[in-house]
C-alpha cells in the first residue's frame, strides 16, 4: 500500500506544481536557516577529546582578591600562579599532570636562503603528549628527566617540518629558536583539537601550537606568557623572580584522574594544599577549589557563545513561521481537491486511506524541503566563511556536519507532517454526499 500511496502523492504533487513548490520552498528556507546555525553551535560544543574527556580535569585554585571574586558570584580564576603550578606539579599526586602556557618563538631555518619566522609555541611539562593523546608522525615527546635537567629539546608540528625539512623524518636534527639550538624529539601528525580545550584563555578556536618544548627551559630563559596574564595585586618587587613569586595567574594546570574516588582524593589534596598556603598568608578567600572535566570546562568557559544560542532561537522561530505558511498552503491544496476526495470517498475509500495518502505526500514534500534546506545551509555556511575570511577557526565552524544535516532532513519531514495534521484532518472530514451535490 505504501507504494500505491506514494504514487498517488507524486501524482498529486504533479497536478499542483505551484503549491507544492511553495511548500518545499517554505520548509527548505526554514530548515536551511536552522541547520546553518545548528552547524555552528554543534562545532562550538563538540567534544574535542571524547575518548578521554571524563579522565582529564582542569584545576582551579581560588587565590584571588579577598574582596572581589574573579567572577561573580563566586568563581575562581581559570589559571594558576607559577608558585602553585610548580608546587602541584612537583607533588605528583595525579596519574599525570601538565603545567603549560603559550609563548612565541623565532625559528631560524638551517637554509640561509629562508628567512627566520615566528611560531606559536607552548611551554609544557612532559606529560602533555600522552595525557592529551597527541599523535606523532615521527618520534615522540620528551621524558621527565628533560624537564628536570632543562634539556633543549623540541617537538614540531607537521607543517613546520614540511617547511624546514621537506617532510622528512627530522628526529634528532637541530633547529635554532631564539638563537639557541634545540634537538627535535618528535614531529606531530595532524592535530587540531577544536575547541582548544587545554587553553581557552585566549580564543577557544585558535590553532594548536607549532612547536612545544620543556616548561623548565622557558622558565630558565625567562620567557613570558603570550596568553592572558591577570593579577589582583602587583608583584613584590621587579624582575622575573618577583613576577614568578607573585599572585598573577598565567598558567594552565591539568591532571588525569580515573574515577570518582581519585577525583575526590585529588580535591582533598588541593584543599589541604590551600590550607597550608593560608598559614603562609596566601589564599585570603574561603576554600573554593575546582576540578572540571573537559565537558564541564567547556561549559564553564562558555565556549558556545550566547549570541549563537540567540541566533538558533531566532532560526527556530523562523522555521515556525515557515511551517505556519506551509499549513495554509496544504489547507489550500486540500480545499482545491475537495471534489477528488469526495469522489474517492463515494467509491469506498476510507478516511484512513485519505489520511495515509496525504501523509505520504506531505512526507515527500518534507523530504524535498529538507534536501533543499541542506543545500541552502551549505551556501549559507560558505557565505559566512567568505565574510569572516579563511582562518582555520572560521573554516572549522563553517564546515557542514552530516550528522546535523541528517537531523535537519528528519526535522523537515517531521515538521511537514506536523504542519499537515490539521489540513489532513479537514480533508478526512469532508462529507462526500454534500460535496458531490455541489459539483
Amino acid at each position: 500500500m505504501l507504494r500505491y500511496y506514494l504514487k498517488l502523492g507524486l501524482l498529486s504533487i504533479r497536478r499542483t506544481p505551484i503549491l507544492s513548490t511553495l511548500m518545499v520552498a517554505a520548509i527548505g528556507t526554514g530548515i536551511g536557516a536552522c541547520v546553518t546555525i545548528m552547524n555552528i553551535e554543534w562545532a562550538m560544543g563538540a567534544n574535542p577529546i571524547p575518548h578521554r574527556s571524563e579522565l582529564l580535569f582542569a584545576v582551579q585554585l581560588d587565590s584571588w582578591d579577598p574582596y572581589e571574586a574573579w567572577e561573580e558570584p563566586n568563581e575562581p580564576p581559570p589559571q594558576v600562579t607559577y608558585r602553585d603550578g610548580t608546587a602541584l606539579l612537583a607533588a605528583e599526586r595525579a596519574r599525570r599532570q601538565v603545567l603549560s602556557y603559550k609563548t612565541w618563538r623565532v625559528l631560524q631555518p638551517a637554509d640561509e636562503a629562508q628567512r627566520p619566522f615566528q611560531v606559536i609555541s607552548r611551554s609544557a611539562s612532559a606529560d602533555f603528549f600522552p595525557m592529551f593523546d597527541v599523535p606523532f608522525l615521527y618520534g615522540g615527546g620528551w621524558d621527565q628527566s628533560a624537564d628536570r635537567n632543562e634539556e633543549r629539546v623540541v617537538v614540531i608540528d607537521r607543517e613546520t617540518n614540511e617547511t624546514l625539512f621537506g617532510g622528512e623524518n627530522s628526529v634528532n636534527r637541530t633547529v635554532i629558536m631564539n638563537g639557541r639550538p634545540y634537538r627535535i624529539t618528535g614531529v606531530l601528525d595532524d592535530w587540531q583539537p577544536m575547541p582548544k580545550f587545554y587553553d581557552l584563555n585566549n580564543r577557544s578556536f585558535d590553532e594548536a601550537e607549532q612547536v612545544f618544548f620543556p616548561f623548565s627551559v622557558s622558565i630558565a630563559d625567562e620567557l613570558s606568557s603570550s596568553g592572558n596574564t591577570n593579577c589582583w595585586k602587583m608583584p613584590d618587587g621587579t624582575g622575573w623572580e618577583a613576577f614568578r613569586n607573585s599572585e598573577c595567574v598565567w598558567m594552565q594546570f591539568w591532571v588525569e584522574l580515573h574515577g570518582a574516588g581519585e577525583r575526590q582524593e585529588y580535591l582533598a589534596f588541593l584543599d589541604a594544599y590551600v590550607e597550608e598556603q593560608k598559614q603562609l598568608g596566601r589564599f585570603p578567600r574561603p576554600l573554593n577549589n575546582r576540578l572540571s572535566n573537559v565537558g564541564e570546562w567547556l561549559e564553564w568557559n562558555g565556549v558556545v557563545a550566547d549570541d549563537v544560542r540567540v541566533l538558533l532561537g531566532l532560526a527556530v522561530l523562523f522555521l515556525v513561521v515557515c511551517l505556519l505558511n506551509t499549513i495554509g498552503l496544504i489547507l489550500a491544496k486540500v480545499l482545491r481537491r475537495r471534489g477528488d476526495i469526495s469522489l474517492r470517498r463515494a467509491l469506498g475509500a476510507s478516511r484512513l486511506a485519505i489520511f495515509s495518502q496525504y501523509i505520504v505526500e506531505t512526507a515527500v514534500i518534507g523530504l524535498a524541503g529538507g534536501l533543499l534546506g541542506i543545500g541552502l545551509s551549505w551556501f549559507g555556511l560558505q557565505g559566512i566563511r567568505a565574510l569572516l575570511g579563511g582562518a582555520p577557526m572560521t573554516n572549522y565552524l563553517t564546515e557542514i556536519d552530516w550528522t546535523v544535516s541528517g537531523f535537519g532532513i528528519a526535522l523537515a519531514v517531521v515538521s511537514a507532517l506536523a504542519a499537515s495534521l490539521y489540513p489532513i484532518w479537514r480533508a478526512c472530514g469532508i462529507q462526500p454526499a454534500a460535496q458531490l451535490k455541489s459539483l
